[in-house]
């Protein structure tokens, strides 16, 4: 049980990549503190763990309220303690040139990807520089590494996740604090829906899409919760400051 006795706090957890995670590290043995803005998605993901014989909770948060945050971070640490938090909470935005991009989706999408993750770090390192351990999973995007056209302030948010974890990498490592990042490709999730359904011809560009990677063919959640749980665990214990990408070989080409 590679999370036996350890705690987990997973943002945006009610669906996708963050409820797949938050399976998966149940499975291994952490208590899983599901979180979402979405309730019912939440007790969904906290029920279908405790049917498996997991140990989950659900606290309902939005990742942009620092002060909530950090209330939850806190009650979690004092009465369990806080060995890993996977910043996952993430949106998106419709595909158009950055000129296109109205200022207010502008500022919600640099608010959840970049202040949402800050805010969970903000609120985690100071217990886990305390306590001499911790492990925090950001999830990026192959838009961390790369400039995605039509998607100018997803591509900016999720540059900026990947530096931010390589900072507090740096900062925190002296403490014994790690910190990471995942950066999936194309995954079935909602996410990808919704880019699909802005696009004139969803099938089609779902089709050139999956031509463009060598293993033809997107990832699933449940690849890129792996990933996840392997830096989440002892596993990758002098692994810091690194985005793994989890992309079928995308960024090769």
């Amino acid at each position: 049980m590679r999370l036996e006795s350890k705690t987990v706090v997973i943002t945006g957890a009610a669906s996708g990549i963050g409820q797949e995670t938050a399976k998966r590290c149940a499975e291994e043995g952490a208590r899983v503190i599901v979180t979402d803005i979405d309730t019912s998605g939440g007790e969904e993901t906290v029920a279908s763990i405790e049917d498996a014989g997991g140990e989950a909770s659900f606290a309902e948060l939005d990742v942009t309220d620092s002060e909530a945050v950090h209330a939850v971070v806190d009650e979690v640490a004092e009465n369990d303690g806080l060995d890993v938090l996977v910043n996952n909470a993430g949106i998106g935005h419709p595909g158009c040139s950055l000129e296109e991009i109205d200022d207010e989706i502008r500022d919600f999408v640099v608010d959840v990807n970049i202040n949402g993750v800050w805010n969970g770090c903000h609120a985690a390192l100071p217990h886990m520089k305390a306590q001499g351990h911790g492990s925090i999973v950001n999830i990026g995007s192959l838009a961390s590494l790369l400039g995605l056209p039509k998607q100018a302030a997803y591509s900016t948010t999720k540059a900026a996740v990947l530096n931010m974890t390589r900072a507090i990498a740096a900062e925190a490592g002296p403490y014994g604090v790690r910190a990471n990042a995942v950066c999936p490709g194309f995954t079935e999730t909602q996410l990808l829906e919704q880019y699909l359904a802005g696009q004139d011809d969803p099938d089609h560009a779902r089709q050139e899409m999956v031509e463009q990677y060598p293993l033809k063919r997107l990832g699933t959640p449940e690849e890129v919760a792996n990933a996840v749980l392997f830096l989440a665990s002892d596993e990758s214990s002098f692994v810091s400051g690194h985005g793994l990408v989890v992309d079928g070989g995308f960024s090769t080409c």
